[in-house]
């Protein structure tokens, strides 16, 4: 099995946070396990082997469920059932405008009920949509099963990305999110195998005897039919399985030990008070010396001080505040990431679905098992270059670089096919075009997330930040509206050149980011070097220093809000909000990594 085959590859790798020191609370110490090689490695090994595997499975059949259309209709999928190719463009529109719409809502109720009750009972439910596409019959059938899969796979992402991040410290996330997200490849490669298996197995359609009043002695089933209903079958099974093997948390892992739950929730409670610094440090001393910050304790609810009260917010996958979602939506840095999502996500969307039909033309090949069958090394090709650059990217812990190292090297594949000529006798050529285009495609998504993660120490807001950014799929909306099957006789080279203007603007678009985020960490250097102690002392603790323009803010939600509903209901649920201090990333003793 592909995530499988990909956990295994992740080898027992140096612990990056060391054992809590001295300054750990006394009722701690004899609790919490000191830090030891061997119970390290075992904790680690576990949830690379039994967590990581089964959420890239889960990733993996929704990435199936959302390119399976397209390796469909490479079988004549409208074309049997009496639709015109333009509407296979339309439910792929639609499936986008829903999930994108709602991936804001889909992640703040995982996050409220929970990723292990929420991300099962949605697959299972679109597992079964997929499975009813075998008696589609006319276009409102075809919309509406679409519809109902985009809004069940709606926050499926953030929410997951959300719990993953709950188990890995920051710099083992990056290599871990890779083959998470690297199923998004996987799952278009293994899509591809598993058409051309169909296909050839069922090159004329399944026969099913029918009774005596049918029309016929035989019902023909097409193969496009057979992969339907495969591939929400195994759905549904993988879906039910996640009820019983998704712990909530860390700390109630079945397949960990007292031991090991305890020090795989303190590794993760010290990694994120770790951020809380005014200071930068080499990875050396890192490694050397990460102490549990006591002032960092009251992270995620300053009212509560205990070290006990703040752990279930840190490692737990439910709990929502009214601050969370404030802070999320008033990030200025996620607005501007987002954009860039938008424009660099648009090759992966535009290829999960419609890669098969963009080979089509350009291999000539009457038999859709193996046009379908090429798809798979150029989504090889992209989920091994993402592996290696997360691995760096963890390495020297560094994101926005390596972001822009693989929108260079998308850049270069998309040049590589809009320059080359379309004619057969350069078929070769543009097919390892492709290849080049697919190994730089799927690098900024996950290395996005991997930075919105590390830098957003509340897991609650951390949740909603992933679920706007999750609106970075609109690039599936555009790829759908770009893509159209006029472009096939040209080889699709108009919405190449598109795509190609697209990225180049995301590249610019990252490189302002970075660029903001050194000025921005200079001004809090700046601003906090003028303090005392004291008042630097209760921005860590309370995200209570001198600096109060961010309250006033929230301030004027708060009586816009009052104006508006003529109530006090809205205003006061904000107030719990509004009276706290700055918290996570909005201290102004947080540094942002770059």
């Amino acid at each position: 099995m592909p995530p499988l085959l990909a956990a295994s590859s992740i080898q027992m790798e140096q612990y990056e946070l060391t054992p809590a020191s001295s300054t750990m609370p006394p009722d701690d110490v004899s609790s919490s396990p000191r830090y030891d090689a061997e119970l390290h490695r075992r904790t680690l090994r576990k949830l690379d082997f039994l967590l990581l595997p089964f959420l890239a499975l889960l990733f993996l059949f929704n990435s199936l469920d959302k390119s399976n259309i397209g390796n469909a209709e490479s079988a004549h999928f409208t074309t049997d059932i009496g639709l015109e190719k333009g509407d296979l463009n339309t439910a792929v529109a639609l499936f986008f405008a829903f999930f994108v719409a709602l991936q804001p809502a889909g992640a703040a109720l995982g996050r409220r009920y929970g990723m292990v009750a929420w991300v099962p009972s949605c697959m299972l439910l679109w597992g079964i949509s997929t499975a009813l596409h075998v008696w589609v019959t006319a276009r409102w059938q075809l919309y509406t099963l679409r519809i109902i899969i985009g809004c069940l796979e709606a926050g499926f992402y953030p929410v997951t990305v959300s719990y993953l991040s709950l188990f890995y410290t920051r710099f083992e996330f990056g290599r871990r999110l890779s083959l998470f997200y690297g199923q998004a490849a996987v799952g278009g490669a293994l899509g591809g195998v598993l058409s051309y298996i169909v296909f050839s197995q069922f090159p004329g359609g399944v026969h099913d005897h029918g009774d005596e009043g049918d029309e016929g002695p035989n019902k023909e089933w097409q193969s496009w039919q057979v992969l339907f209903l495969l591939e929400g079958s195994l759905t549904i099974i993988v879906a039910a399985t996640g009820y019983f093997w998704l712990p909530h948390s860390a700390e109630t892992a079945w397949f960990l030990t007292p031991e090991e739950r305890r020090y795989a929730s303190e590794r993760i409670i010290r990694d994120r008070s770790s951020q809380n610094e005014t200071t930068t440090r080499t990875h050396n001393e890192d490694d050397e010396e990460r102490e549990y910050n006591e002032e960092s304790r009251g992270l995620l609810n300053p009212s509560q001080s205990t070290h006990s009260a703040t752990r279930p917010a840190v490692t737990d996958d439910r709990g929502l505040t009214p601050h969370d979602i404030i802070s999320a939506f008033l990030s200025p840095k996620i607005w501007h990431i987002l954009i860039c999502n938008i424009l660099s996500a648009i090759p992966v969307y535009a290829f999960s679905v419609f890669l098969p039909l963009v080979l089509a033309p350009l291999t000539k090949m009457p038999n859709p098992a193996l046009v379908n069958l090429l798809t798979a090394p150029p989504y090889i090709c992209g989920a091994v270059t993402l592996y290696f650059f997360a691995s760096y990217s963890d390495r020297h812990q560094i994101r926005i670089m390596p972001i822009l190292a693989g929108l260079a090297l998308l850049l270069v594949g998309l040049t590589l096919v809009v320059t080359l000529p379309t004619s057969k006798s350069w078929a070769i050529p543009r097919y390892l075009a492709l290849n080049v285009l697919l190994s730089g495609t799927f690098i900024a998504s996950p290395l996005t997330v991997a930075w919105v993660s590390g830098n957003t120490p509340s897991p609650g807001k951390r949740a909603l930040l992933l679920g706007i950014n999750g609106w970075g799929n609109l690039a599936g909306l555009f790829s759908a509206l770009l893509f159209q099957p006029k472009y096939a006789e040209e080889g699709y080279v108009t919405p190449f050149w598109w795509t190609l203007i697209c990225v180049a603007a995301a590249a610019a678009g990252y490189l302002l980011f970075w660029r903001n985020l050194k000025s921005e960490n200079e001004r809090r250097r700046i601003l906090v070097a003028g303090w005392d102690d004291e008042e630097i002392e209760k921005e860590k603790i309370e995200g209570l220093g001198p600096l109060k323009d961010r309250n006033r803010m929230i301030g004027l939600i708060i009586y816009s809000l009052k104006r508006w509903s003529g109530t006090r209901t809205w205003a006061e649920w904000l107030e719990e909000s509004g009276d706290r201090g700055r918290e996570g990333d909005e201290r102004l003793t947080f540094v942002y990594g770059l």
